[in-house]
């Protein structure tokens, strides 16, 4: 009897072991978002107008195919992030309402672009 009884503990607790793992991943899973790409060449984003979803985290990939840094900025995302000339950067934006978000290389003012969210 107390064999069985431990049996059943064991199970209860791997049980709940695994529900807590699915759950747990499930979550995260959902909170990673959607990754948009850009890239710039030329002192120039491309392509310059990007779209991405709304009220989900979001991940901004940069390629900066320049030999000289730049410096991606905006005001209405409240971000800056410097990429080096010939590297890439990273930056991740919180969910955000939709709407159009404008930015744009603080080294370059010229270079300007536009992330619109629906």
């Amino acid at each position: 009897m107390k064999v069985m009884l431990a049996y059943r503990r064991a199970f209860s607790l791997a049980a709940m072991i695994l529900l807590a793992a699915l759950t747990s991943t499930t979550d995260v899973r959902a909170q990673d978002g959607a990754a948009i790409h850009i890239t710039v060449k030329n002192h120039r984003f491309q392509p310059s107008e990007l779209t991405g979803p709304a009220n989900v985290p979001l991940t901004l990939l940069i390629k900066n195919l320049d030999a000289a840094p730049m410096e991606f900025e905006s005001v209405s995302l409240r971000v800056e992030k410097v990429v080096p000339g010939n590297g890439e950067g990273v930056i991740r934006l919180r969910p955000l309402p939709p709407g159009r978000y404008t930015f744009f290389d603080d080294f370059h003012q010229d270079t300007q672009g536009t992330l619109t969210i629906r």
